[in-house]
């Protein structure tokens, strides 16, 4: 019998990160002090400081949405569209030259592996910018008309969980239809953020066209409420989505928002189930399980339902939880200690409610924010395990007999954002992707991503897409 073993620790240096004492706001192609008060970004693997921030105020806020529109009227919707391309695919190629600072400090700031930021946050972003100057000098022929003109200024909220992604999600679309940006990054993720306005001024980029101001949640409502803002595009929970919703109706500015989700991973009795509990994994414990669209509630058919979760207990039994910097690290921190406590809060409930739970024995570290990767099985659809989104590692495992039932179960819920589907038929996975009720739908793989696909849901996930021809409709006036 061989002895047990294991990796030896591998860690990426955090002095790559060129990790600063202080940050400041990015208005006006400049750093400059915001009049907000100052915020603290914590690591999440130690629950330790990171950096200061300057934070914006309303005022600041006025100036960045003044300064946005000067650039907007007096350069960026003037310019040909070949033009403003260049500055895209500088953008683009700058990403790209310092993905190693990038990724080391999203996750030094976010707590996510690096392995994740290094080999898709990172190089997605920089994939976003490269497809969407490519449509700079082509929106005549994206299908919104012959001449389709930018609507103006855009006001963009991202969330914490992807930090760099969302803004390259938000920022390239918007700047290739020819709108200039004021954006609010997560007030606990705010450094990649502003780095990115490094990479704006290095590009050459105009003054005004891009601005980052950080700051809580009222900087982010001063923002949505400025009525020099002509589109507002929001990723986060659905509460504040549908605060915003409500703030903005009447004004006639536009709007997107994505939003949470509960999505379904229906594995059938004829899945491949190696493949299928290799995906169930990246589904939901992918960034911690802080995925708008993970795959929370795991739908098996009955007959092969046993086997499929002693499969997906054996490979849990393998991920590696702790320090985000090792490069063998499969789960990284809890982004902060108040997202930990909700996931405790939620995961306690399942048991409560007579779910059975099975945690991971590996071990967590002694100082930061950590979940071991939990399933339930036996879950009710009437649980909260199986009905609120935990935004963790947690998964909640239902069984379905027949095809129709697996999809009312998959259907059972106010969200909308993705579903994945698990078997070897084509016939079978072309009749639940028309049924689910689902904005996004994977057929034998899941948390797939590329800017040519738009991304979006419905119901209480939202509207609008994102990504793709379809996600430049948003920022044109048509």
């Amino acid at each position: 019998m061989t002895e047990p073993w294991d990796y030896a620790p591998a860690p990426e240096s955090r002095d790559v990160a060129g990790l600063r004492d202080s940050y400041r706001m990015f208005v006006d192609g400049e750093f400059v002090e915001g009049s907000g008060e100052p915020l603290t970004t914590l690591e999440p693997a130690t629950g330790q400081p990171l950096a200061e921030v300057s934070t914006a105020s309303g005022a600041d806020v006025d100036r960045a949405v003044r300064v946005a529109r000067r650039a907007f009227d007096e350069v960026w919707s003037r310019m040909p569209g070949a033009e403003r391309a260049k500055y895209l695919f500088r953008i683009a190629r700058l990403i790209q030259e310092r993905a190693r600072e990038l990724a080391v400090l999203e996750s030094l700031d976010n707590g996510k592996p690096i392995k994740e930021s290094r080999d898709s946050d990172v190089p997605t972003a920089a994939a976003h910018f490269f497809h969407h100057a490519g449509w700079a000098d082509k929106l005549g022929h994206a299908g919104f008309g012959p001449d389709p003109r930018p609507v103006g200024v855009a006001g963009q909220v991202i969330p914490w969980n992807f930090p760099l992604l969302m803004l390259a999600w938000k920022i390239a679309p918007a700047l290739a239809c020819g709108n200039t940006v004021v954006l609010k990054p997560a007030e606990t993720t705010p450094l990649t953020a502003l780095v990115f306005g490094d990479l704006c001024r290095q590009a050459g980029l105009p003054p005004g066209v891009v601005n980052v101001l950080p700051g809580a949640g009222d900087v982010g409502a001063a923002l949505v409420d400025h009525p020099g803002v002509d589109k507002v595009a929001f990723t986060g929970s659905t509460e504040v989505g549908k605060r915003i919703q409500a703030a903005v109706a009447g004004t006639g500015k536009r709007l997107t928002l994505e939003l949470g989700g509960k999505a379904a991973n229906i594995v059938f009795d004829d899945a491949p189930l190696d493949q299928a509990v290799e995906g169930i994994v990246n589904g939901i414990f992918f960034n911690q399980g802080h995925v708008c669209c993970a795959g929370s509630r795991l739908l098996v058919q009955e007959s092969v339902a046993e086997e499929v979760l002693a499969k997906l207990r054996d490979r849990i039994r393998t991920l590696r939880v702790g320090d985000p910097l090792d490069k063998n690290t499969d789960v990284g921190a809890i982004n902060s200690a108040e997202q930990l406590a909700r996931i405790t809060e939620l995961a306690d409930s399942g048991e409560a409610e007579g779910a059975q739970r099975w945690t991971s024995p590996c071990r967590l570290p002694e100082r930061g924010w950590f979940f071991a990767p939990t399933v339930f099985s036996e879950v009710q659809q009437s649980m909260r395990i199986a009905r609120e989104e935990i935004f963790g590692p947690v998964l909640s495992t239902l069984t379905f007999r027949t095809p129709e039932e697996a999809i009312g179960k998959a259907n059972n819920t106010p969200y909308g954002l993705s579903a994945g589907i698990w078997t070897e038929k084509g016939s079978r996975i072309l009749w639940a992707a028309q049924r689910l009720r689902a904005g996004v739908v994977w057929a034998n793989t899941f948390n797939r991503f590329d800017p040519t696909a738009p991304f979006g849901g419905y119901q209480e996930s939202g509207f609008g897409r994102e990504g793709g021809r379809a996600g430049l409709e948003a920022y044109l006036d048509v």
